[in-house]
């Protein structure tokens, strides 16, 4: 049983948020429009509260009525004012032209904890010497290879086998677990060397993946709710934090395994599988520790890691893959024009055959990387990006930032943006990535920002699009998708941007 104090504290933290919504209730009643007002104490707090179930279109909302910068304004005691922006003369300011000033800084790692020392936390000289050993890898042609052959069974014998069940016996399936499992069994495959088989025809529960979802949701409510209040519900073991720290323990249980298991298996003198074209894996890698990395590589550090390129790998590509097939489900003139797209890599008499493409065959076909491309503008899998300022200063819109300012980069809100990508930024258009030559058309990336920006420009954005590519081919030209009529479609409360609910869809195939 709690002690009385505790009991005490449980109370008085109910009061204080009974209050805080009634107060917004009663304020958004009276307005049809409901932006942030300051009240005295609380600050827009109420607001934020009353209306977290449509958080990406309250900040765009917010964002559009001032000019892509705003300042929020929390209560007195919580440490919660945050200047949230979308402008790209900001974006670019605080990822490029004065980057060394602008870190994640202590309240970021604070509240992404889980992820511990790992890429994405990490500032400075830990973030110089990761990043470049990272690189190098990434960029490495034995990862490559073991990342194509990954994907390439993955779609094969993963995902093929289930969309085929699904479309002969005319099952309703959820495409957002589907992609979710794809890239978990790929990604795992291509970070640690072992398949945990999540893709298969029976579809089985997976702890590390349900895990990472409830740890991503709770670290949401973190900038939500007050400092305060969120540790206390930690103390407490309540709430979100209560999800939290249960995901916390199986996914450092699961890794713990794999490292476990990789170092018996490099102990026991497993060659390295450079000759058959296997290629290494990341994990492989890092263990091998015959260069400087300038840090050490311990379990704690492989731990680190793994946890995430697994959410950088696993959340990412599956939320950009169930956006993209939502938008094509909207638009049939895409489909058409991608479909038409993958039949000129092919000769004219297996137009019309069922085929799965090889990497190779589709990774320089343009319209289909620009819908790519124009999905992410609308739906950034990572909807915003957090930095704090070292020292005092200046954004190019004006606003001053004191050290320490908590800054909120709007990812989602950008894309929305008419003086960003004009009037028409809410239709789907691929054509707009598209020169009047036929190539790719270049767009900066403080002003497409979904794989970052400047010297923190994400690692892994061909390993995005390659997987990206190798699923939509396979399935947009063997198969129709149709999102069920009913189902509602609506963006998650997530640092991670994913359905709600899901995507359901129903299959059919195309091709004989």
């Amino acid at each position: 049983m709690h002690s009385t104090a505790q009991m005490a504290s449980v109370a008085l933290f109910e009061i204080f948020f009974a209050v805080i919504c009634f107060l917004s209730l009663i304020f958004c009643l009276r307005k049809s429009v409901c932006l942030p007002k300051k009240w005295p104490l609380i600050g827009m707090l109420p607001n934020l509260l009353f209306q977290v179930h449509r958080f990406h279109d309250l900040v765009t909302d917010v964002l559009k009525k001032n000019k892509c910068t705003f300042q929020f304004k929390g209560p007195w005691f919580a440490d919660m004012d945050v200047l949230v922006t979308a402008d790209p003369s900001n974006i670019h300011y605080i990822m490029s032209s004065n980057f060394s000033n602008f870190e994640k800084g202590p309240d970021f790692k604070k509240r992404f904890d889980i992820l511990g020392d790992g890429i994405i936390n990490a500032d400075r000289d830990l973030w110089k010497n990761q990043r470049k050993v990272a690189q190098a890898l990434v960029n490495h042609r034995l990862f490559y290879q073991c990342l194509v052959k990954t994907i390439q069974d993955k779609v094969e014998r993963g995902l093929i086998p289930v969309l085929e069940r699904v479309s002969k016996q005319s099952l309703l399936l959820d495409l957002q677990d589907l992609f979710q499992r794809f890239t978990f069994d790929a990604t795992c495959v291509a970070v640690t060397g072992f398949d945990p088989g999540c893709l298969s025809i029976d579809l089985p529960e997976v702890a590390f993946s349900k895990a990472m979802d409830s740890a991503m949701e709770a670290i949401f409510y973190r900038y939500i709710l007050p400092e305060s209040a969120w540790k206390l519900q930690r103390w407490l073991g309540i709430g979100k934090e209560k999800k939290l720290k249960k995901a916390w323990e199986i996914l450092d249980s699961i890794i713990a395994g794999i490292i476990s298991m990789k170092r018996e298996e490099l102990g026991k003198g497993n060659r390295f599988m450079e000759e058959d074209g296997e290629g290494i894996d990341l994990l492989t890698s890092y263990m091998k520790e015959d260069y400087n990395m300038g840090f050490k590589s311990d379990d704690k550090f492989l731990r680190d890691t793994i946890v995430t390129f697994m959410l950088a790998g696993r959340d990412t590509v599956s939320s950009g893959l169930s956006w993209f097939f939502w938008l094509v489900s909207k638009n049939p003139v895409v489909e058409t024009k991608i479909r038409e797209e993958l039949k000129t890599t092919l000769p004219e008499k297996e137009a019309e055959k069922r085929r799965l493409f090889d990497i190779e065959e589709i990774k320089k076909l343009v319209y289909l990387h620009g819908a790519l491309c124009e999905s992410l503008r609308l739906y950034p899998p990572i909807h915003c990006e957090f930095k704090s300022p070292v020292r005092a200063d200046v954004l190019p819109s004006g606003h001053h930032v004191k050290s320490k300012t908590k800054i909120i980069l709007s990812l989602y809100a950008m894309g929305r943006m008419s003086s960003v990508w004009g009037d028409d930024y809410l239709e789907f258009k691929p054509e707009r990535w598209i020169t009047d030559r036929g190539g790719m058309k270049h767009e900066p990336s403080y002003k497409f920002f979904s794989f970052n920006a400047g010297p923190r420009t994400c690692l892994g954005k061909d390993v995005a699009f390659t997987q990206m590519k190798a699923v939509v081919a396979a399935i947009i030209y063997n198969y129709q998708v149709q999102v069920v009529d009913e189902h509602t479609v609506t963006p998650s409360q997530s640092i991670i941007l994913h359905m709600k609910h899901g995507m359901k869809v129903r299959l059919t195939k195309r091709c004989a």
